[in-house]
C-alpha cells in the first residue's frame, strides 16, 4: 500500500536524541499539554455518566427526551469536528485550545448556575460539545506538531493514555460528589478556567515552510484518507457496543462495585499498554494490526456471552488490549496516508468516530432489542463478534477493488 506523508516527500532526519533515554523525554509544553488533556477529560467524564440522570430531573421530561438531547450533543461534538479542526487550523492550535477551554469553563458555570432552569442546563451540555469538538483536534496537533514520522507514535499514544487516565478517574470523582451537584460544577469549572489561564502560557506553533496549505472551509473533507476513515468508523461501531451495552448486560449479573472497577481497569489498561506498543504498532502492517484489534475484539465479545464474573473481566481485558492496538494504529495510517494538516486529519477521525458510535446506537441498539426480548441476551455477543470477523475482510477487499480503479487513490 502506498503511503504519503504529511506535507513533505521526504522522510524528515529525527532530530537527534540526548544519550541515554533516546526519544523519550517530552519537551515542558508537551507535558504542560499532556496533564491539560488528563484533567479536561477528569472534569468531563465527572460529569457525562451522570448527565442523564441530571438532565431528566432538571428538565422533568422522560428518558426518550432526555436521550434526543443527549444524541443531538454527541452529534454537535462529533460531526462538526472537521469544521472545527479547519477552524483551529487559522485561528493557529494555541488560540484554539484557550477558546476550548473557555467553552468548557462557560458550560461548566452554565451547568453550575443552571440548577433551576432547564434551559442553561442544556446550553451549559452544548458548550461543553462545542469545547470538546474545538479541542481534541487542537490537542492531539499541537503534541505532534513539529514531530517526525518515528516521534508520532510514541506522542500519540502519551496524549491517548492522558485522556483515558482521565476517563477512567473521572467517573469515581464524579461518584464523590454527585449528591453535592452544585460542589461538582464548582470544581469542574475550577478546573477548566485555570486549565484556560495555564493554556495562555503554551507557545504559539510556528507554521513550518513544507506546511500544507491552508483549504477553504468548503474543502474541509479535501484529502480524506478513506482506508483509515472507513477502519475508524467501523472500530467505533462494533467498540462502543461493548461500551453502550455491556452495563445494561451486567445489571443481574455481576455486581455493580465489580462492574464499576472493571470499566476503571479497561481503561487503565489503556494507559498502559498503548505507550508500550506504540513503536511496535506503527512498524506493524496495516492488516496485521486490524486482524489483532479485531480479533482482540471478537474475543471479548464471545467472553461476554458466559454473562459471569470471570467472563466478563476476560472480555474487558482481550478488548482494551484490541483497542489499544486498533485505535491508534487507525490514527497513524490517517496522518501517514493524508496531505493534510494534522489538525485536519484529527478532525476527520473524530467525524469517522461520531460515524461508527451513531451506527451503534442505531443499529446495535436494535439488536440488542430483538435478543433481549427473546431473552437470548448472550446470542447478542456472538453477533457482534462475527460481525468483527467477517466486516474487516470486507473493507480491506473493497479498499483494493477500489484501489485497482484508474484515477483512484488513497486521499480522495
Amino acid at each position: 500500500m502506498g503511503r504519503y506523508r504529511t506535507g513533505t516527500t521526504a522522510r524528515p532526519r529525527p532530530p537527534r536524541q540526548s544519550p541515554g533515554r533516546p526519544g523519550r523525554s517530552f519537551t515542558g509544553p508537551q507535558i504542560a499539554l499532556l496533564t491539560g488533556g488528563f484533567l479536561v477529560n477528569v472534569g468531563s467524564f465527572s460529569v457525562y455518566p451522570y448527565l442523564a440522570v441530571l438532565l431528566r430531573e432538571r428538565m422533568g421530561a422522560d428518558m426518550a427526551q432526555v436521550g434526543l438531547v443527549l444524541g443531538v450533543a454527541t452529534l454537535v461534538q462529533f460531526a462538526s469536528a472537521p469544521a472545527t479542526a479547519a477552524l483551529a487550523e487559522r485561528l493557529g492550535l494555541q488560540r484554539s485550545l484557550v477558546g476550548a477551554l473557555v467553552m468548557y469553563s462557560l458550560g461548566g458555570g452554565a451547568f453550575l448556575a443552571g440548577a433551576g432552569s432547564p434551559a442553561l442546563t442544556i446550553a451549559g451540555l452544548f458548550l461543553v460539545s462545542g469545547g470538546g469538538s474545538l479541542y481534541s483536534p487542537a490537542y492531539r496537533s499541537y503534541l505532534v506538531h513539529g514531530a517526525s514520522p518515528e516521534q508520532r507514535p510514541r506522542l500519540v499514544s502519551a496524549g491517548n493514555a492522558a485522556g483515558n487516565l482521565g476517563i477512567a478517574l473521572g467517573p469515581v470523582v464524579g461518584a464523590l460528589l454527585i449528591q453535592h451537584p452544585g460542589r461538582m460544577f464548582a470544581v469542574v469549572t475550577a478546573v477548566y478556567t485555570s486549565l484556560a489561564v495555564a493554556h495562555l502560557f503554551l507557545r504559539r506553533e510556528r507554521r513550518t515552510e513544507d506546511a500544507p496549505p491552508v483549504e477553504p472551509f468548503r474543502r474541509m473533507l479535501a484529502g480524506l484518507a478513506v482506508l483509515p476513515f472507513v477502519v475508524t468508523a467501523l472500530s467505533y461501531y462494533v467498540h462502543m457496543q461493548f461500551f453502550q451495552y455491556l452495563s445494561s448486560y451486567a445489571q443481574g449479573r455481576v455486581a455493580t462495585v465489580f462492574f464499576g472497577a472493571t470499566m476503571m481497569g479497561y481503561s487503565l489498561g489503556l494507559v498502559l499498554v498503548q505507550p508500550l506498543v506504540a513503536q511496535r504498532v506503527e512498524r506493524t502492517s496495516y492488516p496485521a494490526a486490524m486482524a489483532i484489534g479485531f480479533g482482540c475484539l471478537a474475543v471479548g465479545m464471545v467472553s461476554f456471552a458466559g454473562g459471569n464474573e470471570v467472563t466478563i473481566a476476560v472480555g474487558v481485558a482481550a478488548i482494551s488490549v484490541g483497542s489499544a492496538v486498533l485505535l491508534l494504529k487507525n490514527d497513524l495510517e490517517a496522518l501517514a496516508r493524508s496531505r493534510r494538516s494534522a489538525t485536519v486529519v484529527f478532525g476527520q477521525q473524530r467525524l469517522a468516530v461520531g460515524i461508527g458510535s451513531f451506527l451503534s446506537g442505531a443499529v446495535g441498539g436494535n439488536v440488542y432489542g430483538l435478543f433481549e426480548s427473546g431473552d437470548r441476551l448472550g446470542g447478542f455477543w456472538l453477533v457482534v463478534a462475527a460481525q468483527c470477523v467477517l466486516l474487516p475482510p470486507l473493507v480491506l477487499g473493497a479498499h483494493r477493488l477500489r484501489r485497482r480503479v484508474p484515477g483512484t487513490g488513497e486521499a480522495a
